[in-house]
C-alpha cells in the first residue's frame, strides 16, 4: 500500500508540474496579445470628402475588413496596432489604485501633459445659468405588482443560432427604455466632446483626438451590469431628448424594419453627431453575441471629421455562472485632417487580473505614433504623449499619465435593471412635457410605459398586441413608407437628419405623424388607425 500511494503521490506531482506549466504558457500567450479580436470596417462606409480623406488613404490602416472578422485579419490589425510586437500593454491599476497628484476635482483639470490649454477646457456653458431649471428624477417608480421571474433557457433554447430580434420574449427580459433611447446614453459624457471642441480651438489637435477617443470608449459604461433588451421600436417610432443643463438637443427614428435600422442626431456646443445602425444578434448557447453594423459620424463646427464603428458585444453564461457584458475588437477613429487612433477592447478570458481593458494609441498622417491611451471601458481612460516605446517603469508613474475621462460613480439603483442616474431619466415625462411630443415618441409606448411602472400583466398585453401591429410594418415599407425626419444617401447610403423637428415642436405642429401605438382595425388588404 505504501507503494502504490508513492507512486499515486509521484504522478500528482507530475500533474502539478504540467498544470503549472500550462498556465505560465497560456499567460505567456496573453500577454503576447495572441487573443486578440479584431473586426473591421469597411472603408466603403465612411463618407469623408475625397479631399479630406486623402490624408488617411496613405495611412496603413487604409484597408481593413469588414464587420465579420477572421484570423487572418485579426492578426494583421492586431499587429499593425501593437507596432510589431514594440508597445506595451500598461497594467491600467497601476495607474488608478493611486490617486494622482496632478489630477484636480472630477478630472476636468489637469497638470503637466495639456495644461496649456487646460483654461480652454469649457467647465461650464456659458448660458448655462440662463436655463431653465428642470427637476428630473433620481429613481424609477415603485412597482405596482410583484414581478415573476422567467426562464430564459425555457423562452430561447428553441432559438439557439437565430436572429433573436425576431424572437417574440415577455417583458421580463426587457429594460423600460428603448433602443432609441439606448442611443442617446452614449452622449452621457458630452463635455468631452465640448472638451475637444475648445481643444481645437486652441490649436491642440492631439488633445481634440485624445477627447474624442475617450468619449467613444465611454459610451460602453453604461452597459455594466444591463443584461434585459431594450424594446425594439416600431417603425416610425421617434425619441427627442432635450438637455440645455448639458446643452445638447438628441432625436432618434426607426427608420427600417427590415432590415432594422436606427438612425440618430444630436447638436451639440460647437459639434455635431449622427449615426444610423443595427445590430446583428446571434445567440449560442451561453453566449449572445451582438455585432453592430453602422457608421458614426462627428463633426466639428470647424470642420474636422472623425468616424468610427463599435466594436463586438458578448453576453456569456446565460445558462449556468454569473452572467456578464463584454466588449471586445478594434475601434478605428479616422480623422479627416491630421491623426487617426486605432483602440482595441481586449476580450475577457479567465486568466485576466484587470479586464474590460483598453488600449490603443494616435496617429498622425504618416502612420507616426504620437501618443497612447489606454485605461477600461468602465471606468476610465489615461494618455501620454510620445510613441509609448519607452519601459512601462518609466511610464507608469502619475506624472507621465493624464486623465482624460473618469466614469461618475453613482450609488447602485436597487432594481435588476441596473439603469444609471442619466438613463433613469430618459424615459421619464417631466412636466408639461407630454403634451408637446409628436405621437410617435417613445415615452408614449403603453408597454414600455406599464414595465416602467411595475405593471407587468399590462405590459405584456400590451407587447403582444404592439407586436403583431409591428408585423404590418414591412408592407408599410414594401408600400414605399419613408422615414419622417431622415432622408438617405441614395438606395444603400446612410442616413441624414433633414431638419424640421424642433421647429414642429415649437408650434405643436404634428401633421404626418400617426398614432403608431393606437389600435388596429384590419380591413381587407388595408389598415386603419383609431
Amino acid at each position: 500500500m505504501l507503494s502504490e500511494f508513492a507512486q499515486v503521490q509521484r504522478k500528482l506531482n507530475f500533474l502539478c508540474k504540467e498544470r503549472s506549466s500550462l498556465l505560465d504558457t497560456l499567460r505567456q500567450l496573453e500577454a503576447a496579445n495572441i487573443d486578440a479580436e479584431a473586426p473591421g470596417i469597411n472603408d466603403n462606409e465612411y463618407q469623408l470628402s475625397k479631399n479630406e480623406y486623402s490624408s488617411l488613404e496613405r495611412s496603413k490602416y487604409s484597408e481593413c475588413s469588414t464587420t465579420e472578422s477572421s484570423d487572418d485579419t485579426e492578426k494583421q490589425d492586431v499587429e499593425e496596432a501593437s507596432d510589431e510586437e514594440e508597445s506595451c500593454y500598461y497594467d491600467s491599476k497601476d495607474f488608478f489604485t493611486e490617486s494622482p497628484s496632478h489630477l484636480i476635482g472630477s478630472g476636468m483639470d489637469t497638470k503637466g501633459q495639456g495644461a496649456d490649454v487646460k483654461d480652454a477646457w469649457p467647465k461650464e456653458a456659458p448660458n448655462e445659468a440662463l436655463c431653465s431649471h428642470i427637476e428630473r428624477r433620481i429613481k424609477l417608480p415603485d412597482p405596482v405588482e410583484k414581478e415573476k421571474p422567467v426562464s430564459l433557457w425555457s423562452m430561447i433554447k428553441d432559438n439557439v443560432g437565430k436572429d433573436l430580434t425576431r424572437v417574440c420574449l415577455p417583458v421580463y427580459f426587457n429594460e423600460p427604455i428603448s433602443s432609441l433611447q439606448k442611443c442617446c446614453e452614449d452622449l452621457e459624457y458630452s463635455y468631452l466632446l465640448d472638451r475637444a471642441y475648445e481643444y481645437g480651438k486652441a490649436g491642440d489637435s492631439l488633445m481634440r483626438i485624445v477627447n474624442v477617443a475617450a468619449f467613444a470608449v465611454s459610451g460602453y459604461a453604461s452597459t455594466e451590469g444591463r443584461l434585459c433588451k431594450p424594446f425594439n421600436p416600431l417603425l416610425g417610432e421617434t425619441y427627442e431628448a432635450d438637455f440645455p443643463e448639458k446643452g445638447i438637443r438628441f432625436f432618434s427614428e426607426k427608420v427600417s424594419h427590415h432590415p432594422t435600422l436606427i438612425a440618430c442626431h444630436c447638436e451639440g456646443r460647437g459639434w455635431k453627431f449622427w449615426a444610423d445602425s443595427n445590430l446583428k444578434t446571434s445567440f449560442w448557447g451561453q453566449t449572445i453575441q451582438l455585432d453592430p453594423v453602422g457608421v458614426l459620424t462627428l463633426e466639428f463646427d470647424d470642420g474636422e471629421i472623425f468616424q468610427w464603428s463599435k466594436v463586438t458585444t458578448s453576453i456569456h453564461n446565460l445558462i449556468l455562472g454569473k452572467i456578464y457584458c463584454d466588449h471586445h475588437g478594434m475601434m478605428h477613429i479616422r480623422g479627416n485632417r491630421q491623426y487617426s487612433c486605432n483602440l482595441k477592447f481586449k476580450g475577457q478570458t479567465f486568466l485576466d487580473r484587470n479586464p474590460r481593458q483598453v488600449q490603443g494609441c494616435v496617429e498622425d498622417g504618416v502612420g507616426s505614433r504620437v501618443a497612447t491611451v489606454f485605461g477600461t471601458w468602465d471606468d476610465s481612460i489615461y494618455y501620454h504623449k510620445g510613441d509609448g516605446k519607452n519601459k512601462r517603469k518609466d511610464t507608469s508613474s502619475s506624472d507621465n499619465a493624464s486623465l482624460v475621462w473618469r466614469r461618475t460613480k453613482h450609488t447602485p439603483n436597487l432594481t435588476r435593471y441596473n439603469l444609471t442616474p442619466f438613463a433613469i431619466t430618459l424615459n421619464e415625462l417631466t412636466p408639461g412635457l407630454k403634451e408637446q411630443l409628436p405621437p410617435t415618441d417613445s415615452r408614449l409606448r403603453p408597454d414600455q410605459r406599464h414595465l416602467e411602472n411595475g405593471e407587468y400583466e399590462m405590459a405584456n398585453a400590451e407587447k403582444l398586441r404592439l407586436e403583431t401591429r409591428q408585423r404590418m410594418s414591412r408592407k408599410l415599407q414594401e408600400d414605399g413608407w419613408r422615414p419622417r425626419w431622415f432622408d438617405r444617401e441614395g438606395e444603400d447610403g446612410p442616413y441624414h437628419y433633414k431638419g424640421g423637428y424642433w421647429e414642429a415642436k415649437d408650434k405643436g405642429n404634428w401633421d404626418g405623424c400617426p398614432n403608431i401605438f393606437g389600435e388596429i382595425v384590419e380591413a381587407s388588404d388595408n389598415f386603419t388607425e383609431e
